[in-house]
């Protein structure tokens, strides 16, 4: 049979299909703007409640906020310690008037936790104090952060809760914040872990070998009976204790379970469950430390409001005139003889601090309040002699910076930091060259 046909070339005939029972019209929807089409086009909240969970549970929010709130930290901890070494025993250690009986009995009440009382000798002291510095230098780096945030929280832990005579509001704030950042993905960007990642080399045996390390030393410590009670996994009460021997034991267990589905059983849905419960920790994380930081200005604001030398305006006047908060003498005094600047910054700091909580829902108006406020803190740190309390409230209050600003910022850093090695590494390949 011929099957080509030309225009003047008959058809063949073919046998047409049986006709199909009509299909009923969909119901009319009116006119554009009439109330049927709105109706259809407007998200039920069903559907809104579950766009909203599925973003929740596989999108972590404000990756380079984390970032920023996890190298603030981690560098405002390091120069603490750093600040305190060449008096950390008499502060922390064996020569410290607060001596190890006086603080286990303060322990046994406010079941506080340390490392620090299991062993009297300098050498413990010595070595926690080291590794809690080494914790907090990984931490800004961003390498094996998963590890590293749990090590840095137990460094902050150990030495803060050893004297707690000696620390300021900063040191509040280093605590709260150390114990969030457990939860948060906080190494996905400007991390050394973001770069291995990029670069495709996985963990590697190397965070093997630091889990198998940390394992092996958590279970010597727990057997050998020298970290006492404070690591006890069971009570008379009940038990199994939820106490910190329970929550790092699940800790590292988990992260090795991580481990192994990630490598084994990448297209598994283990893997996605794991995914997304991290993701989920990650959020809630994160929002519980924007709810904190409302919180510390909130209260304190309000707290300002009730007292009388803030509501005259001469608040900021009495610690100007104070030789523990006046490391620039000649400074202080030429602030304190402005009144004027006195009732403006005392005035202005309740009313910045009240209203920042309430300024969330306007973009704009946060911004502008948000540099107010770091330029307040950076002020505090000069004037007042606090650059600790003030690089914390300033690591803290980043978390609502603008992504885009982050990642402005980061990119004319990152390209600073190449121009200023690119002379470096021209000059090398000049002189390796025949």
């Amino acid at each position: 049979m011929d099957t080509e046909t030309g225009p003047d070339t008959a058809a063949p005939s073919v046998t047409l299909p049986a006709p199909r029972a009509a299909e009923p019209e969909p119901p009319e929807r009116g006119e554009p703007g009439e109330p049927g089409e709105r109706e259809q086009s407007r998200p039920q909240p069903g559907d809104r409640f579950a766009a909203a969970f599925d973003a929740f549970t596989s999108r972590v929010f404000g990756p380079h906020q984390a970032a920023v709130v996890r190298i603030g930290f981690g560098l405002t901890f390091t120069l603490f310690l750093l600040r305190e070494w060449p008096d950390r025993r008499v502060l922390y250690g064996d020569r410290s008037p607060w001596s190890m009986d006086l603080a286990r009995q303060l322990l046994a009440e406010n079941h506080a936790f340390t490392v620090l009382p299991w062993s009297t000798g300098r050498w413990w002291f010595e070595l926690v104090y080291h590794l809690a510095l080494i914790a907090a230098v990984a931490v800004v780096l961003g390498w094996r952060t998963r590890a590293m945030t749990v090590l840095f929280v137990l460094g902050v832990l150990s030495i803060q809760n050893r004297n707690v005579f000696v620390g300021d509001g900063g040191d509040n704030v280093i605590h709260l914040m150390a114990l969030y950042l457990v939860f948060t993905r906080c190494g996905r960007v400007w991390s050394l872990d973001a770069r291995r990642a990029r670069r495709g080399g996985g963990d590697g045996w190397a965070g093997v070998a630091l889990w198998a390390v940390l394992g092996v030393a958590l279970l010597w410590v727990q057997l050998s009976g020298f970290s006492g009670d404070s690591l006890a996994m069971t009570s008379p009460d009940i038990w199994i204790h939820l106490g910190w021997g329970t929550v790092l034991w699940a800790i590292w267990a988990f992260q090795g379970l991580w481990w192994v589905v990630n490598h084994r059983l990448p297209g598994h849905e283990l893997r996605a469950l794991l995914d997304a419960g991290a993701t989920m920790l990650h959020n809630c994380g994160m929002l519980v430390i924007a709810v904190q930081v409302c919180l510390i200005y909130s209260t304190a604001g309000w707290y300002k409001i009730q007292g009388s030398r803030w509501q005259d305006g001469t608040a900021l006047y009495y610690p100007l005139h104070l030789d523990y908060f006046t490391p620039w003498p000649w400074l202080a005094g030429l602030l304190a003889g402005n009144m004027i600047a006195v009732f403006l910054i005392s005035y202005g700091t309740v009313a910045v601090q009240v209203a920042f909580p309430f300024t969330l829902v306007n973009r704009r108006v946060k911004n502008v309040l948000l540099g107010l406020m770091m330029a307040e803190h950076a002020g505090i740190a000069v004037t007042l002699g606090l650059p600790i309390f003030s690089l914390a409230m300033i690591s803290a209050d980043a978390l609502f910076l603008p992504t885009t600003f982050l990642v402005w910022a980061g990119g004319r850093l990152a390209g600073g930091m190449r121009r200023a090695y690119a002379p470096e590494r021209s000059a090398e390949s000049a002189t390796s060259s025949p």
